[in-house]
């Protein structure tokens, strides 16, 4: 875990934080600022999803509920993603989700939480669960925010809701695997993520592993960084880091095959 830390610091402008959890193990196997506040940007919509997710156990909502007037953006990829959706006037809740994670489509997003009552109704709906976490329409506000350690219990909810109730949970994880936020050098059904960024922030939360099998659950954030362009220092630094991570993932799925 020493080679993780040791990446991440070396991000010397700005606030960094980490946390790397093990279910198998059932601990945080690294920690690093994990009181952290970063913006969300993109990474809220697992938020929304998860309430969502909720309304939907508590049958405020179901998944078949179709959503009227739908919006895709332009500038995202659902057009490669879901070619079939692009004449749709209506989705079900369950597509629109999953559509929202997997396509980072914040027009998505808004229709979804009109449709389920509203952001000050989502968002204290969220808070319910996770009191540092805040979410808002704009994806830029740096009120949509959250504390890293609350994101990951918020992660852990995902994966184990999945393990037990995989109908309830599917659409939100079925975005998660269907994006295409790919990490060099990491087989792309090896991760399972989502990244947010804005000019001066960065946050990527998610799997690396196996749903079947093993897995590391993973919440990587800074903020007051320099002016951030495509392909920046940090960005490259954070994608090294989920390279160490995966090798630590190969180490305990080697192990585990040993032991067996």
């Amino acid at each position: 875990m020493e080679h993780i830390l040791e990446k991440l610091q070396e991000i010397k402008q700005g606030e960094v934080g980490a946390i790397l959890y093990s279910p198998l193990q059932d601990k945080n196997i690294l920690s690093l600022n994990t009181d952290l506040m970063v913006p969300l940007a993109s990474a809220a919509k697992v938020a929304v999803a998860f309430c969502i997710v909720k309304l939907v156990e508590e049958k405020k909502f179901k998944w078949t509920d179709m959503i009227q007037n739908i919006k895709l953006h332009p500038k995202e990829d659902s057009d490669i993603l879901y070619p079939h959706y692009q004449n749709r006037p209506t989705l079900m809740l369950q597509e629109a989700v999953e559509v929202m994670i997997a396509c980072h489509d914040s027009y998505v997003a808004n229709c979804i939480v009109e449709f389920c009552g509203g952001w000050d109704y989502v968002n204290k709906k969220i808070q319910t669960y996770f009191n540092e976490i805040n979410v808002s329409k704009n994806p830029k506000d740096l009120r949509n925010e959250g504390k890293l350690s609350h994101i990951l219990e918020l992660l852990k909810c995902v994966i184990k809701g999945y393990e037990t109730e995989p109908g309830l949970w599917a659409p939100l994880v079925n975005g998660l695997v269907r994006q295409r936020s790919e990490i060099k050098k990491i087989p792309n059904h090896l991760i399972n993520h989502m990244t947010g960024g804005l000019e001066n922030a960065v946050i990527d939360i998610g799997v690396i592993g196996e749903f079947s099998k093993e897995m590391l659950i993973y919440v990587l954030g800074a903020k007051d960084l320099p002016k951030r362009d495509e392909g920046s220092w940090t960005d490259k630094k954070l994608e090294e880091a989920l390279y160490i991570i995966y090798g630590e993932y190969v180490k305990i799925k080697n192990s585990m095959n040993l032991v067996r």
